[in-house]
């Protein structure tokens, strides 16, 4: 069965060097529908998305994985953010997964198995690597100082960097950067997206240097950089309940 941590058997989806999915040109119908609806419905949890971050991510299981990963977020209250995760910023981009955030009040409630499938964001802020595109950083930074005593949980259901042209298999668990070893992001990537935006990582951590650090990192978050051990997901066949729940 499928895991998050194997290349899926081989199917059409992998054929080409297309980076869509396998498509037929869409119809003068289905634009004109598309449009309608767009006029007519009122779309509120898509208008809620008020900010865009551009950061990077690390697959749990091979760190060596790294992504761009561009999240659009609505902010449900001052302890809760979620974010529809994007593989770019352009009108065709793939929706590659989601991810929650919360304050440290909240993770600090939470089992502890639960904590070990999150990661801190401390240090990628710190470090530049948080970016609200084409925002100037100075209006950003209040946001930034609460942010950097957060958590996220980000399940990656698209891995795109592998050439899959379809969401395949298990959803991935991810991993935020940090400034030791495996969890530090690879220069060409931080370069092209700097590339991209007209900006300088390195010039953002020297001006982030006055927002503090957490008081204290709960160390079941980023859970590898303890134990070494990353998280992957194997489907597997089960016995499915069979009695309805209603006479």
């Amino acid at each position: 069965m499928a895991s998050s941590d194997k290349t899926p058997t081989p199917n059409p989806a992998f054929q080409g060097d297309h980076p869509t999915p396998p498509e037929k040109p869409m119809t003068m119908g289905q634009h004109v529908l598309d449009k309608g609806a767009e006029m007519m419905q009122s779309l509120k949890p898509v208008n809620q998305m008020s900010q865009h971050v551009c950061t990077f991510a690390l697959y749990s299981h091979d760190m060596t994985r790294q992504i761009e990963t561009h999240h659009y977020v609505t902010r449900l209250n001052q302890d809760f953010l979620q974010c529809a995760v994007y593989d770019s910023d352009d009108s065709h981009a793939r929706l590659i997964g989601v991810e929650y955030v919360v304050s440290d009040r909240i993770f600090e409630t939470l089992p502890p198995d639960e904590q070990k499938l999150w990661h801190s964001h401390a240090y990628e802020i710190k470090a530049g690597l948080w970016v609200n595109p084409r925002i100037p950083d100075m209006i950003g930074q209040p946001e930034l100082k609460n942010l950097t005593k957060t958590y996220g949980k980000f399940w990656c259901t698209w891995q795109v960097d592998r050439g899959d042209r379809l969401p395949l298999g298990a959803p991935a668990l991810m991993m935020s950067p940090q400034a030791v070893n495996l969890g530090m992001v690879k220069p060409e990537l931080v370069q092209k997206r700097d590339d991209k935006y007209n900006i300088s990582t390195d010039a953002l951590r020297v001006s982030r240097v006055e927002i503090a650090e957490p008081e204290w990192s709960n160390p079941q978050a980023d859970y590898w950089k303890q134990h070494g051990k990353g998280f992957a997901i194997d489907v597997k066949h089960t016995e499915m309940k069979k009695i309805a729940p209603f006479p």
